[in-house]
């Protein structure tokens, strides 16, 4: 790699995560789901979809919320913010965190949804059309629906003080809440942040308008196979549910508790498109920009970057610009990078899907595996990159970016690297 010219004062590490997703609930669940290129799409479940064009989603299975949290809470909670919460559980267990010797205050929260309650907006929408009027609306229905209330409900169940809100920008939102994360550990905010998203729209009016937007994939008759990234015979995205949180933590203080340190998280990058509601700016150029900037923060050259977990959405146009964007950033080095998109295996978690994202790119460095692209059968002339087709690879991975990019023009890119504990002063 290349040499330093200077390091952060205070410097950002992952030390816990926890994985709600379509293939797994877990740390251990998800990577070997990955691994194995288990599809976590099925056809959907939770109601009736007889009437519409995409019936098919990837659901979260075997979730138990009260397992996390107990019942009567649970129903108060859209389960948007059920996943949240118990994805902070699994954080915590993970980062083995014990409250009573850290300082509350330094701890914060930034944890955000793309959509919010939709189910619970569905929910109390049918109860006024079916009684006639608003009085059976429930006065849990505001705090149940606002997208801000996991955070808060994540920073009640353990007591942490400090910096406290939501991020939401469409599909980029997780990504920028581990963004805002690390910025508020460099600055001395915070010493440690529970950083992440979650998102339960499968649901009627989200099925119903991804639908209409002729954003999903309808292949309806094959649905293992219908998230497919790069694939030139790609028809749309598959929705998914879930939720993600990571612990960032800043260096010294994990290093004093005895802290397991999974990555470094060393450089970000955010920018916007200015150009389109849904498409992305021709030949990505708002995700170049985001890669280079993330990649100049963590004082890294271009080809420093060994591996990239990609949006890579399985819509005609994200995939194409992201593969545009990648070789317009990189020049050369893109054709030795291994890209790959694990939304193959999970479907689009929306506003969650960058924290997911984020630790399936901490995995991949930690571990020295890439999770592969499943369903990648048939090459397009326009996405022409190594996208670790079908099987996993087993690669040494230095450095590493997470790509986000959501509807209205939001980009967001993070980088991990390994871990260098003597690089510490």
């Amino acid at each position: 790699m290349s040499p330093k010219s200077k390091k952060r004062n205070r410097r950002v590490v992952v030390t816990g995560m926890g994985p709600i997703t379509p293939i797994g609930i877990g740390v251990d669940e998800f990577w070997k789901g990955l691994l194995e290129g288990k599809s976590g799409v099925d056809f959907i479940k939770q109601f009736d979809v007889s009437k519409y064009d995409t019936r098919i989603a990837a659901e979260v299975k075997n979730f138990v919320p009260t397992d996390f949290v107990d019942k009567k809470t649970v129903q108060r909670m859209d389960l948007f913010t059920q996943f949240a919460v118990a994805a902070s559980e699994l954080a915590v267990r993970d980062a083995q965190l014990d409250f009573e010797k850290l300082n509350r205050e330094n701890i914060g929260v930034v944890f955000g949804s793309g959509i919010g309650g939709m189910w619970t907006y569905h929910r109390q929408m049918q109860t006024v059309f079916e009684t006639g009027g608003p009085d059976r609306i429930s006065p849990f229905f505001v705090p149940m629906i606002i997208s801000d209330i996991a955070a808060g409900y994540i920073s009640m169940r353990f007591g942490v003080k400090g910096p406290n809100y939501a991020t939401t920008s469409a599909c980029a939102t997780s990504a920028h809440a581990i963004a805002d994360g690390m910025m508020l550990i460099e600055r001395g905010d915070a010493d440690m942040m529970f950083v992440g998203g979650s998102e339960a729209a499968i649901c009627p009016m989200g099925i119903g308008g991804f639908t209409s937007m002729k954003a999903m994939s309808t292949r309806n008759d094959d649905p293992k196979h219908a998230s497919r990234p790069f694939d030139k015979e790609r028809d749309g995205f598959v929705i998914g549910e879930g939720g993600s949180v990571l612990v960032l933590e800043e260096a010294r203080h994990a290093l004093n508790r005895g802290a397991k340190i999974y990555a470094e998280l060393s450089g970000i990058g955010a920018t916007g498109d200015a150009y389109h509601i849904t498409q992305p700016a021709p030949n990505g150029e708002g995700a170049v920009r985001s890669m280079k900037k993330c990649i100049a923060d963590a004082e890294l050259s271009l080809t420093d970057i060994d591996y990239i977990n990609a949006h890579g959405t399985s819509t005609p146009f994200n995939d194409k610009s992201e593969t545009a964007a990648i070789k317009s950033a990189f020049g050369e080095h893109a054709y030795k990078l291994h890209v790959s998109s694990t939304k193959s295996m999970t479907g689009h978690l929306l506003g969650a899907a960058g924290a997911m994202e984020a630790i399936a790119t901490v995995l991949a460095v930690k571990n020295d595996k890439l999770p592969p692209t499943i369903n990648y059968e048939f090459p397009d002339p326009d996405c022409d990159l190594n996208y670790v087709p079908n099987i996993p690879i087993v690669k040494t991975v230095n450095a590493a970016i997470s790509n986000a990019f959501g509807f209205g023009g939001h980009n967001a890119s993070l980088l991990f690297e390994k871990f260098q504990e003597n690089s510490i002063h």
